[in-house]
């Protein structure tokens, strides 16, 4: 029973489903904890034609040194009001005042800056020798670990680095009800462009999300 209601605890879902996914997984938990995440994404996926037009626009300021606005939108005023969706919305201004990513997903990525990214990256490959068809499997991988450094969606959970921020959005619903989308954001931080001594806020950022 303890682990039924861990279960319920750390992903949200029934006793019921709980104690049917433990029975699934043969008791393992972390295998049970897939199991109900498989389930709530299918059941995300029913609502994905819903249309997410309320929410709320956060404003997170760290100490008057980096300032990020961002919009967060849900499918109706009642959810954009729980404490839940504010805190969600909290957490994700504070992933992009640690993270400082340009863009939300790929599709913003200019295309003229993604070809240069692998011209760089090409030349340096073949600087090493590497063969060419290794070199078009490693730019897969070193493209993905690019957009994971510049898009928010794919940047590691700076609350569970386990998790990107496109994870958290998709398992939203089991917490909060409802289809959540991130629609566009800005950060600025003081003094940006001018020349000064160099100060890590974002790391500031991280290290106060997880008191």
């Amino acid at each position: 029973m303890s682990d039924i209601m861990r279960l319920k605890e750390k992903t949200g879902a029934g006793i019921k489903d709980c104690k049917e996914a433990l029975d699934a997984c043969k008791g393992n938990f972390e295998k049970a904890v897939d199991f109900l995440r498989e389930k709530g994404k299918a059941a995300v996926a029913k609502k994905a034609d819903r249309i997410a037009a309320e929410g709320i626009v956060g404003v997170y300021s760290h100490f008057g040194k980096i300032g990020v606005i961002v919009e967060v939108n849900c499918e109706t005023d009642f959810a954009a009001k729980s404490d839940k969706f504010q805190d969600l919305v909290k957490d994700i201004a504070m992933q992009i005042a640690a993270s400082n990513p340009l863009y939300l997903d790929e599709s913003q990525v200019p295309m003229a800056e993604l070809e240069r990214e692998k011209e760089v990256l090409r030349k340096k490959a073949k600087e090493e020798k590497k063969p060419d068809a290794i070199i078009e499997k490693m730019l897969e991988g070193q493209v993905k670990k690019y957009y994971a450094d510049i898009c928010l969606l794919y940047q590691p959970y700076i609350k569970d680095q386990s998790k990107t921020i496109k994870d958290v959005v998709v398992e939203a619903p089991a917490t909060i009800g409802e289809k959540i989308s991130i629609r566009r954001f800005v950060r600025y931080e003081l003094g940006e462009g001018i020349e000064r001594k160099s100060e890590n806020f974002a790391e500031e950022v991280a290290k106060a999300s997880k008191k």
